[in-house]
């Protein structure tokens, strides 16, 4: 689970190398296998309360939201690494990736 350190700031590293082998997959798919691609949605902004739970465990995100299971916290919102490995992503229209 995303846990911010003592600054708020969130290291999510397992959700970059995630999205960065779905990306280069992609790619693979465009150029080696000709698919016709247009275009690519990650599950969400911003971590959101589960529909069939209700709960905050599964943090999927690129913006920490301070919220837990049982709805304490204060709703703060911080920006993840993800956030600014994926808004380079996008600035770079994928040439960050190599």
């Amino acid at each position: 689970m995303d846990r911010p350190d003592e600054n708020g700031y969130v290291a999510d590293d397992y959700r970059i190398a995630y999205l960065e082998a779905h990306i280069k997959a992609m790619r693979d798919a465009i150029y080696q296998d000709g698919v016709d691609l247009l275009g690519y949605t990650t599950w969400g902004c911003i971590d959101l309360v589960s529909a069939g739970t209700g709960e905050m465990n599964k943090r999927h995100g690129f913006i920490y939201v301070d919220r837990d299971n049982v709805g304490n916290g204060t709703l703060k919102r911080s920006k993840k690494k993800s956030f600014y490995w994926y808004k380079d992503v996008i600035a770079s229209n994928g040439a960050s990736i190599e």
